[in-house]
Formats: structure tokens, sequence, C-alpha cells
């Protein structure tokens, strides 16, 4: 007798545990969406900020580039291929004034030599100018992250010549 009563909790805790394992199934594809959306949203702002600080420093290296020239006609394309160099890992290029990815066009990218503000007019300042159209060319195309990244990426160095 008292193996059947055994046996006849058995089932029940069998029943039970199946009708539970159903119940996470649905609990999992409810939240499933929603961690999905925050672990590509992660992951798409970490990559903005990351070309970010690549435009930071190939604006930078631009600028310094163009500063340390030896010859004055060597100043915007050195710093051009300065730009260039420091982009090349997200496949953006600066091509005369423009700045481009996969042939398409997608910001500016500016090389000035100019008088230096509040400075005689002998000396010159390097300034390199970039400007990335995030809204419509983002690095990874994840739908509805628009709302948090940024629309435009900009950034401008300015180096004294020597």
């Amino acid at each position: 007798m008292r193996r059947c009563v055994l046996w006849g909790r058995a089932r029940e805790r069998r029943a039970h545990d199946e009708g539970q394992r159903g119940a996470a199934a649905v609990e999992f594809a409810l939240i499933l969406p929603i961690l999905m959306i925050l672990i590509f949203g992660i992951i798409s702002y970490g990559m903005m900020l990351s070309f970010r600080q690549a435009i930071s420093q190939a604006a930078a290296e631009g600028a310094r580039a163009a500063a340390v020239a030896q010859r004055d006609a060597d100043q915007v394309p050195n710093a051009r291929a300065a730009v260039n160099e420091a982009l090349e890992g997200y496949g953006v290029t600066c091509s005369g004034s423009s700045l481009t990815r996969d042939g398409v066009t997608v910001g500016s990218c500016a090389v000035t030599i100019a008088t230096c503000d509040g400075e005689p007019a002998t000396v010159k300042c390097a300034s390199v100018r970039i400007t990335y159209d995030y809204a419509d060319h983002p690095l990874l195309g994840v739908p509805m992250m628009g709302m948090v990244l940024p629309d435009e990426l900009e950034y401008t160095a300015v180096a004294r010549v020597s």
C-alpha cells in the first residue's frame, strides 16, 4: 500500500514539474525580446562611442601631421593621410572634402591652414574638422537605436604650425 502512495505522489510531482517548465518557457518568450533589445542597444552604443573616439583621434592626428610637415605643400596631404590611417579600421576615408564609407558619402572632412585666432598674421594653425552623419549611416543598423544615438558625430582639432 505504501508503495502505491509513493508512486501516486511521484506522478503528481512530475505533472507539476511539467507545468512549471511550460510557465518558464512562456516567461522566457516574453522577456527575450526585451533582453535582445537591451543587449543590441549596449553593443550599438559601445560601437558608436568607439567610433566617436576614433573620429576625435583622427582629427587630432590630422592636425598634428599638418603642423609638423616639412613643406607647406605637404600639410594638407599629410593631414588627410593621418585621418585615413586613424579611420581605416572602420572603412571610412577622407578624400577631398568628403568623408566616405564603402563608396558612399557619409560626412565631411575639412583641412584648413589659416591664421590662428588671437595670434599675429604670421602665425598659422592647421585645423581638421570631421563630421559624420551617424543617423543615416550607423555602424550597426539595429532598429529603434536611432532614438538614443546621436544624429551627427563631429570633432575639430587645431594645431599650431611650426
